[in-house]
């Protein structure tokens, strides 16, 4: 492909991720489930204009989110079947939130990038958390679409690391509890604390209980940057320390720290940006998220990361891959 026609093709990449999003938000592809349908009657299930669903649809079949049976009949590939709403792994939830809560902070991203500060304050006018508590909706859609993907990375997590040495794990910022449910169902001899704010804990609750290691795992609330629970031989925080800049990093790692009361393992859960962005093009797009979207946060290289480790008191050890865009990095208390 010549590079301008290259170029241009990526300058209109917005059209077929919009095109995702409408698909998504009247719900197609749960239409679309038991068979192949017609757009005129697509159009009278979901509520819209026969003619412009159809001409949608084509766009959606020429990049293979649905096949085009017909003339104007459409049916799901298995790409298009991650739209449904009730089936694992969907992307429905994430869809919805790129076309409605994404959508306008992106079209800052020239804001974000002359100042440094966030896109999504600027538009929004507050921090994203403090968004989720206002518009509730949009906080379940997020949760919705990270519980989607972090059931393979929780496995990931566990089959990667031996945790056999470690008698109680505290999961700092743990969220649904996936993630210790996966590790403690990999260790029956492992205790856990799931710690996170209080308004997230409920999900985790149930998650811990539908997973059969409730008597192992205690469920605890509170604020990371004011302290963490006590006790723990191994803290572990998944996708917490890339929200956030040093200074607030270096405070939630020192929390941790205190709370070890003598030696045990920090591990981290993250991505590590490469030297090289050619090498990690989905490790440069996340850490452009963390720029539109959070003050502050940012994806870190292995010497960011050792960085952090010093500041807060740990030796760092290892660097453990797993099999998903996600490493462990590990330190000790010193």
């Amino acid at each position: 492909m010549p590079p301008a026609v290259a170029l241009r093709h990526m300058l209109y990449g917005y059209r077929i991720s919009q095109a995702i999003y409408v698909a998504a938000k009247l719900g197609i592809a749960d239409v679309l489930k038991d068979g192949p349908k017609g757009s005129d009657e697509l159009a009278t299930a979901v509520g819209a204009h026969p003619d412009a669903l159809h001409r949608l649809l084509r766009v959606l079949a020429s990049v293979g989110i649905f096949t085009q049976v017909d003339q104007r009949r459409f049916t799901l590939t298995p790409l298009g079947a991650f739209l449904q709403t009730d089936v694992p792994g969907s992307l429905w939830s994430t869809a919805v939130l790129t076309g409605e809560w994404w959508w306008p902070a992106y079209g800052e991203l020239l804001y974000s990038v002359t100042t440094g500060k966030p896109a999504h304050d600027h538009v929004y006018g507050m921090r994203n958390f403090e968004y989720f508590a206002q518009h509730p909706d949009v906080g379940q859609l997020f949760l919705a679409g990270i519980a989607a993907r972090r059931g393979p990375l929780s496995m990931a997590v566990a089959a990667a690391y031996d945790f056999s040495g470690v008698p109680l794990l505290i999961d700092v910022g743990g969220g649904a509890g996936d993630l210790m449910a996966a590790i403690l169902k990999a260790n029956p001899a492992m205790r856990g604390v799931v710690f996170d704010l209080p308004y997230i804990l409920d999900d985790a609750r149930a998650l811990i209980e539908a997973e059969g290691v409730a008597a192992r795992c205690e469920v605890v609330a509170g604020d990371f940057f004011a302290a963490v629970p006590a006790g723990g031989h191994a803290y572990i925080l998944r996708s917490v320390i890339h929200d956030w800049d040093d200074a607030q990093a270096v405070v939630i790692l020192k929390n941790c720290h205190r709370a070890m009361q003598g030696q045990g393992k920090l591990l981290l859960v993250e991505r590590v940006m490469p030297e090289r962005a050619a090498h990690a093009p989905q490790v440069v797009l996340a850490d452009l998220e963390m720029l539109v979207m959070t003050p502050g946060g940012r994806e870190r290289t292995e010497a960011e990361f050792r960085a952090l480790f010093a500041a807060a008191g740990f030796k760092p050890m290892n660097i453990v891959p797993t099999q998903s865009e996600l490493s462990i990095i590990e330190g000790v208390s010193v």
